[in-house]
């Protein structure tokens, strides 16, 4: 430790002759310093420790900031020293209470549950927050502490929690957005937050969260809808196809359940650039092998691509059926979606797997046609 570190006997006689909350603050911060080193003998640290008990309740705020923002992250100091810091006045217990390592759940507990939103933020921030932490933060906490909390990713917090913070801040973008960001969401919070947030982030918990297959297909086939309308407006397409198909396959969310039902549903676009992708060829050698390459080019394609063969059978009725419906649809992509479903179905009953037949069931509705 330097020697400008070190508390000083000129630093001693100084604090003697004029004892000003200054002097009184340099003091504290170099005695705290000098408590960070690991050469202090057992007399010397219990001395130090005797000054601290008198610097807490120093009069002058910042003579107790000082020592405050010295003894932080220290993990050595004394339990009782760092929870007089964590009680003061904000100004005093914020460096304490975000970074000390000293203090326990217990202390964080009932400083969420007695202090306001500044301190609750600063406990939502710290390296890492334990689930009780949590629990209590998302039950007790304001908004912006909640909105911290969810974007720490060193924070645990337990699928209950997430519910509970979903319930109460629902209408709260502060909150869904970091939470929609966080780096794994459990199945069923990203189920809810999908119902909850803009079409933007709905892309995002698509792309990067687990997902059940029915909701996956559900959010591509609206940001596909999107993209279309969007194109045909001339209006701008923030997220190609091309993007979107990158994005599912970085995240592994390019599964061969999304890419076969995308094509019973009729988009033909996304399963070419889909299989494009997962098979390492360029769009157009896809587009040869299905529509000339027959059966065994359709095979090759998806051994290549990794779809299991049994989707072979009900990919090559899709394909076949896309050319009939389109005529008989028109410009209504609606009735389009609806015929190819009602079609790959009668042709498909007794083969498409029971997941896939019950969310294409789910989407025959009456359409004016």
């Amino acid at each position: 430790m330097s020697n400008d570190q070190a508390l000083t006997s000129s630093d001693v006689a100084r604090l003697l002759q004029d004892p000003s909350g200054e002097n009184r603050a340099a003091a504290a911060a170099k005695v705290a310093m000098t408590f960070s080193g690991n050469d202090l003998s057992p007399s010397a640290r219990k001395i130090a420790e005797d000054i601290f008990n008198v610097m807490v309740r120093d009069a002058e705020v910042r003579v107790r900031k000082a020592l405050s923002e010295n003894l932080k992250d220290n993990p050595s100091v004394p339990h009782d020293i760092a929870t007089v810091l964590a009680r003061d006045v904000d100004e005093v217990a914020l460096p304490v209470i975000e970074f000390s390592t000293v203090l326990t759940d217990g202390d964080l507990v009932e400083l969420v549950q007695t202090r306001g939103v500044d301190v609750q933020v600063a406990i939502a921030k710290r390296e890492t927050v334990s689930s009780d932490v949590a629990d209590v933060i998302a039950e007790k906490g304001e908004e912006a502490a909640v909105a911290t909390l969810v974007g720490n990713e060193g924070a645990k917090i337990a699928e209950g929690t997430m519910n509970k913070v979903l319930d109460k801040y629902s209408e709260s973008d502060l909150v869904k957005e970091p939470l929609a960001h966080r780096g794994e969401l459990p199945l069923n919070i990203a189920e809810r937050l999908v119902t909850l947030v803009s079409e933007q982030l709905q892309q995002h918990i698509m792309t990067h969260h687990n997902v059940s297959a029915s909701t996956a297909t559900d959010l591509l086939m609206t940001s596909r809808e999107k993209a279309t309308v969007s194109l045909l407006s001339g209006t701008e397409n923030t997220t190609t196809l091309n993007q979107l198909i990158e994005q599912l396959y970085t995240n592994k969310r390019l599964t061969p359940s999304l890419v076969v039902r995308a094509l019973c549903m009729g988009d033909t676009g996304f399963f070419e650039a889909a299989l494009a992708k997962l098979a390492d060829i360029p769009v157009l050698n896809v587009y040869k092998l299905i529509t000339k390459g027959g059966e065994m080019g359709l095979a090759k394609l998806f051994e290549k691509a990794g779809i299991p063969e049994n989707y072979i059978k009900v990919s090559r009725v899709a394909l076949d059926v896309v050319e009939e419906t389109q005529s008989a649809a028109g410009d209504n992509r609606e009735v389009f979606r609806q015929l190819m479903i009602e079609r790959v179905l009668t042709k498909m009953e007794d083969t498409v797997d029971a997941d896939s037949l019950d969310y294409l069931l789910s989407k025959l509705v009456k359409v004016d046609k």
